[in-house]
């Protein structure tokens, strides 16, 4: 249960107390915090204490996206781990969501491609959900039950999420009603409304490298109505070279319920600018951490979604639950890299001109470029925007009845999603300057095919029909069945009219089972198990990025493409729950095994030409492992402890192209290199691979996780806490194979404190990676020829600074922040 705290004012339903087990409950309560009755709520009456939370049997977990269908949690056959509100303000809403996910959930670990806290991957079991294109994105995301996966590549923008407007989050695990991209599972956010939240308070908090903070929250209730407000700003200047980013986001909601309905309006917006450094090589970070590696890399998006949702009772037994929404996103980035621009060499037709792998390069109106026009060394500023558009709904009835004889909670439901996304990316030619800033020239590339201009439109259409059932065999024994049929439609199609070839339509289709069982052993103690099924249709980035021949810088440029298949996941897992409580104190555990096997999962193959890639099916990869969890509550200690072993491998024999790894040899099946034609005599390209193994190990996932945590009420008024994560090593991206050492594993802990100044007054401080440990959350490689070729231009480097070819994202250094809480009504 939620560590205690005021109980919202909201019309429940209380069960019966049953002697035995309870069965199936006919609708399970939404997650509440339980009314004051221990120390804590002595201490802030006004709810200005944060508290952790803990689970319980009755925790009400959803079993769909759509409101209004949900089962106790000894009655879900899978693992899930359920947050409330206070576990995101326990340290003054500082923390990030992803932050807070990691602490909390045993399977879940950051990943951190951009170099920036707001635009961090969560992972969990060794599935992603992350802001960045090109990433697989392999969990389903929703927010009030809508899927907040984006339509061009189903990434997820974190940044969007007000911290202070959550009212509980749950990450479930093996349930194919969650639609596509549930292959690891999803994570179901629901927000507050003026019937969870009443109310009204302000938080300003400040800290290290210029973070300052707002955030607000209002919520009333006026007899049926209710309405709520949470908003937040939040300037830091970063922790690195050219980080700084600014995010404004908020979420408005107004509700009417009475006994038979429940419905509500809610708009979420958000308008953000977003510094991303990410990695640097190795060297480099020795001399400053602060450094990056080619400037600028930033990120500006805006959102916009109206959303409806709610429920219907028609009789006592059935409930309609819908929603419908329209999202409007925008993103733009800029992106500077090194360039593989240099002067033309083997043709005399060509000479004192510039060319880009062998072939000539044109400016924007279709003219050779001089070489000596140029300043150097040559740098390239890449730049992708979007615009989409989509919009959807879902409906869904459940019914309580008995069936024969017994307690029953069967749903069924249907879903449709359509998105319409303007794509561009361009490439301007630019020379760099010291610390590997990249200034443009003005001149914006129209040739060769791989860096051209590219403009095209895509269609998503996505429609799922899904039913569960979830029978009492017995009092103590629960089955649940169910299953979700996913249609996807993208179309694609080239709107510069110099590219018909990218044209083309795909289809995918699948019926994904699940089923399983729930048995308790006694009122505190359950056992679980269960099968499912999931599928992932390829994306329109990855569809349009897919042809060997003509590699892609991810996330930039598209080209045409052969089909690639869809991603098919497998899953079983079963484990045991545990709860006990004695007067004051709560004791709850878990402990579970999962196995996922996906079938035609889709990779990212590295090109020669520096930077660049494809997207293909690389067969099999696995994900398995168990999960642990501990958690323990009394009148004024909240502790938590959670461990993961996860075991990632591929278990397809692969032959890749590394370019950049150093223990890469000669290809055997990728071409053996590829003739150039500017180059000397006919000289050929040499191209490096990897053969993996099955066995290998997928780069950025670490195999443990270990996390723990505690806050301690040292009086009434002054509480203190902590928290611990260890991680092991992670393999390097562009190390399929495992042939390199990997990226080393890490250790760090955090403290926080609050003190009540006056009842209605909070002030708290925290400190961040307090032992200033130095790690690596992401790695990769670099070109060390180009990456030389941009040191020329700092004095400090010179140009032949560069002999590692690792990159890292280095973590952040100690960090500190204070802030204050007023309670206003």
């Amino acid at each position: 249960m939620v560590q205690p705290k005021p109980k919202p004012v909201a019309e429940t339903v209380k069960p019966k107390a049953k002697p035995r087990p309870q069965p199936v409950a006919r609708r399970a309560p939404p997650p509440a915090p339980p009314a004051p009755q221990n120390f804590a709520d002595e201490i802030a009456p006004l709810g200005l204490q944060s508290d952790g939370s803990v689970m319980s049997a009755t925790t009400g977990v959803p079993v769909s996206p759509v409101p209004g269908a949900e089962l106790p949690l000894a009655k879900v056959p899978g693992g899930v781990s359920v947050l409330q509100g206070g576990d995101f303000a326990r340290q003054g809403y500082v923390d990030t969501f992803q932050d807070i996910l990691q602490q909390r959930v045993p399977g879940v670990i950051i990943g951190d491609l951009q170099g920036n806290e707001f635009q961090t991957n969560i992972q969990y079991r060794g599935f992603e959900a992350s802001p960045v294109n090109g990433v697989p994105q392999g969990l389903a995301v929703y927010q009030n039950g809508v899927r907040i996966n984006e339509s061009f590549g189903d990434n997820v923008n974190w940044d969007f999420l007000p911290e202070i407007a959550i009212d509980n989050v749950a990450v479930v695990s093996g349930n194919p009603v969650y639609g596509l991209n549930a292959l690891g599972g999803a994570i179901v956010v629901n927000m507050k409304s003026g019937f969870t939240y009443q109310g009204g308070e302000v938080v300003f908090s400040a800290g290290s490298f210029g973070r300052a903070e707002g955030d607000v929250q209002a919520g009333l209730r006026s007899g049926n109505w209710g309405v709520y407000f949470g908003g937040e700003r939040i300037t830091d200047n970063g922790y690195r070279d050219f980080s700084s980013s600014e995010v404004k986001r908020m979420f408005f909601d107004l509700g009417y319920k009475n006994s038979i309905v429940d419905l509500h309006f809610n708009l979420t917006g958000a308008d953000n600018f977003v510094g991303v450094t990410a990695s640097a090589p190795v060297q480099l970070l020795a001399l400053d951490p602060q450094r990056t590696f080619t400037s600028p890399q930033t990120t500006k998006n805006e959102m916009l979604m109206p959303a409806f949702n709610g429920t219907v009772k028609l009789n006592e037994t059935t409930t309609l639950g819908g929603v419908a929404y329209y999202r409007d996103f925008r993103q733009s980035h800029d992106d500077g890299n090194i360039s593989e621009a240099e002067e033309c060499e083997g043709d005399p037709t060509l000479e004192g001109f510039l060319c880009i792998e062998g072939e000539e390069a044109l400016d924007q109106t279709g003219n050779p470029i001089e070489f000596d026009s140029l300043r150097m060394p040559i740098g390239s500023i890449d730049r992708t925007g979007q615009k989409a558009n989509s919009w959807g709904g879902s409906l869904q009835a459940v019914n309580t009845n008995d069936l024969f004889g017994r307690e029953n909670q069967f749903l069924v439901g249907a879903s449709y999603d359509k998105g319409d996304v303007t794509y561009g990316a361009s490439s301007e030619l630019g020379f760099f300057k010291p610390r590997f800033v990249v200034e443009g020239s003005g001149i914006v590339l129209s040739a060769p095919t791989e860096v051209e201009n590219k403009e095209l439109g895509t269609e998503n259409e996505y429609v799922g029909i899904y039913f569960s059932d979830t029978f009492n065999l017995t009092e103590r024994l629960a089955v649940t069945a169910g299953g979700r049929w996913n249609h996807a439609t993208i179309e694609i199609g080239d709107l510069s009219g110099n590219a018909p070839e990218l044209d083309g339509t795909s289809e995918y289709e699948r019926f994904n089972p699940a089923a399983g069982a729930t048995y308790q052993l006694n009122n505190g103690l359950s056992l679980y198990g269960g099968y499912s099924e999931a599928n992932r249709a390829p994306v329109a980035a990855e569809l349009a990025c897919s042809d060997p021949e003509n590699p892609c810088l991810i996330e930039s440029f598209l080209v045409a493409d052969p089909p690639l298949d869809q991603v098919v996941s497998h899953t079983w897992e079963a484990g045991i729950r545990g709860e006990h409580k004695r007067g004051n104190e709560s004791l709850q555990w878990s402990a579970g095994l999962f196995r996922t096997l996906n079938t035609d999962d889709i990779i990212t193959v590295y090109s020669p030409i520096a930077g660049r890639g494809v997207f293909e099916n690389g067969g099999d990869t696995l994900r398995q492992g168990v999960e642990a969890s501990v958690a323990y509550t009394n009148d004024r200690f909240f502790s938590y402890a959670n461990y993961a072993f996860i075991n990632a491998t591929y278990e397809s024999p692969l032959e890749l192209a590394a370019p950049d790894n150093p223990r890469a040899s000669e290809c055997l099946e990728r071409g053996g290199g590829d003739e150039d034609e500017a180059g000397e005599e006919g000289e050929e390209e040499e191209i490096r691979c990897i053969f993996v193994r099955p066995g290998d190990r997928i780069p950025g996932i670490p195999q443990h996780r270990f996390k723990a945590g505690f806050d301690y009420w040292i009086t009434k008024k002054w509480k203190f806490g902590g928290d611990l994560l260890a991680v092991s090593s992670q393999y390097f991206f562009q190390d399929e194979a495992n042939l390199n050492d990997p990226l080393g594993g890490y250790w760090t802990v955090d403290l926080h404190t609050s003190y009540d100044l006056t009842p209605r007054i909070q002030i708290f401080g925290l400190v961040n990676n307090v032992f200033d440990r130095e790690y690596g959350v992401f790695g990769t490689f670099f070109n060390l020829a180009a990456g030389n070729s941009g040191a020329s231009a700092d004095p400090q480097l010179g140009d032949d600074f560069f002999t590692n070819p690792r990159t890292i994202t280095p973590a952040p250094p100690t960090v500190a922040y204070g802030g204050v809480k007023v309670k206003l009504w």
